[in-house]
């Protein structure tokens, strides 16, 4: 059975001057899922990546525990949502509908308060109501997200074992079109993704299935193992 495995890159480095990178934490996380690939005999036959350093980073730390090279495919559709660009542009609308939002957002002291604005602008992103021109549109990116996804499949073909680094916006995307399910549903998969967690899709032909979502488990065994904390979120 052909078996992709979406991974979310390792934690990056929230609250500082470039978040697009690696903690320390996340470095480490990258290292232990590598480890982890390496004991249960998973190779891969090719790796891809959004352009971020952050998923660069992950592909490379898990990339280096397998045997041999793993072509590694740089493919900027599998980016994370744009939140950067949501909160800049959609902020003004959310705040139209909902008034008491500003409240949330004057008060804004750690990250899962960050992820409170993420979830109001994120599904105000994906209804209907959304037409901001100044942004990239929901349909926009989740086309680009299942069109990547579609020539990763195309191009490797049958009997093959992929690993995608990318982010937890795309990964739940992906894991709701698997489902059947539109965008509306799928910020409930977004907001629970473990950093570094494994996510494993089946494959034949254009038939996609979904095995697990959001496994972190090898991180708490691992972790409780060496002696360290590496459960992370955000």
């Amino acid at each position: 059975m052909a078996t992709i495995y979406l991974v979310r890159h390792g934690q990056a480095s929230f609250g500082a001057d470039d978040y697009d990178k690696l903690s320390e934490l996340g470095v480490r996380q990258a290292e232990v899922a590598g480890h982890f690939f390496r004991d249960q005999a998973i190779q891969f036959d090719a790796a891809y990546s959004g352009d971020l350093l952050r998923q660069r980073e992950t592909a490379q730390g898990v990339l280096a525990s397998q045997p041999g090279d793993v072509p590694h495919h740089v493919d900027p559709r599998f980016n994370e949502v744009r939140n950067d660009e949501h909160l800049e542009y959609l902020v003004p609308h959310v705040l139209a509908k909902n008034p008491e939002f500003q409240t949330l957002l004057d008060n804004l002291k750690s990250s899962k308060d960050y992820q409170k604005v993420i979830d109001a602008v994120f599904n105000y992103w994906v209804s209907p109501e959304c037409d901001e021109p100044a942004i990239q549109s929901w349909a926009d990116y989740s086309g680009g997200v299942r069109d990547a996804l579609r020539d990763v499949i195309s191009t490797q073909g049958s009997g093959k074992t992929v690993a995608i680094f990318t982010s937890g916006g795309t990964i739940a995307t992906i894991v709701a079109m698997v489902l059947g399910l539109g965008g509306e549903h799928t910020y409930r998969f977004y907001e629970p993704v473990y950093n570094c967690s494994i996510s494993q899709l089946f494959y034949s032909g254009s038939k996609v299935s979904l095995s697990n979502f959001n496994d972190a488990s090898f991180l708490q065994v691992l972790g409780t193992q060496l002696g360290e904390q590496l459960i992370s979120y955000r």
